[in-house]
């Protein structure tokens, strides 16, 4: 059984986002990737979905419900506030 994560990031500054987003992702030892208009942040794990963000475009991530994962995610989307404006929801309820 699944567990989404659905989620829609605009950014008012995106380069400052991304900067931030490759301190974060390197400490927490997660790839991240930019490609094209895309940021992608890579698990370890392969059974879970990646993160990937695109300005302006409601997106979803797979985690299954593992942890760290999923909290790692729900506290990199909520970051991004301060870069922007993000809505997010999940198959359980859970809604900002």
């Amino acid at each position: 059984m699944g567990y989404t994560i659905y989620y829609r990031v605009v950014f008012v500054d995106e380069k400052k986002a991304l900067r931030v987003l490759e301190e974060v992702c390197t400490g927490l030892g997660l790839q991240i990737e930019k490609k094209g208009s895309a940021i992608v942040i890579i698990p370890k794990c392969t059974c879970i979905e990646p993160l990937i963000i695109k300005s302006g475009e409601w997106s979803f991530s797979k985690t299954y419900k593992k942890e760290p994962y999923t909290s790692l995610y729900k506290l990199i989307l909520l970051s991004l506030s301060s870069f922007g404006s993000v809505e997010l929801f999940d198959d359980e309820g859970f809604v900002l």
